[in-house]
């Protein structure tokens, strides 16, 4: 499973971006597992899947490691 750190958190609107091995991904607060949202702070390691959206690659299944 790829692992990133979090680059960015924007709370108030509840996304953010990962700094991951193929550059940076942007997840939403509903990809997060085991964890809620809110607890996630920039710097954390994390694993993830790599999924699309609308907008091109995203994390999901986000968990803190």
């Amino acid at each position: 499973m790829p692992q990133g750190v979090i680059k960015k958190l924007v709370s108030d609107k509840g996304f953010g971006f990962i700094a991951g091995d193929r550059g940076e991904l942007f997840f939403h607060h509903s990809a997060v597992q085991g964890e809620s949202f809110d607890m996630l702070r920039e710097g954390q390691t994390v694993e993830y899947t790599e999924g699309r959206g609308p907008k091109g690659p995203r994390a999901e299944s986000v968990t803190v490691i």
